[in-house]
């Protein structure tokens, strides 16, 4: 097993070497733009895309969120806008 992990091991660095010195003679330079390129499409598929389902689920979970944050958020600033109008009326007079 220890002698497996040793080859593996051997090899792997033998692989770096040898792309470095690919990448030294500059055989066949790899654009960066299509690299990233190919590393992005390469994860994507790896992606667990959710269902049609799953992805209506949710959209509603968020909306429904906001508009009660919204509606909780306009409750307390009528509240708050009403007092102080109260407050300005009773200091005034």
């Amino acid at each position: 097993m220890a002698e497996e992990k040793i080859k593996d091991n051997k090899k792997e660095t033998k692989k770096a070497k040898s792309n470095k010195k690919t990448e030294k003679k500059g055989a066949n330079p790899v654009n960066p733009l299509t690299r990233y390129l190919r590393e992005t499409r390469g994860e994507l598929r790896k992606v667990t895309w959710p269902t049609r389902q799953e992805s209506g689920r949710l959209t509603a979970i968020v909306v429904a969120v906001s508009a009660a944050m919204a509606l909780f958020l306009w409750f307390w600033d009528f509240i708050f806008s009403q007092s102080i109008h109260w407050l300005i009326e009773i200091l005034a007079a």
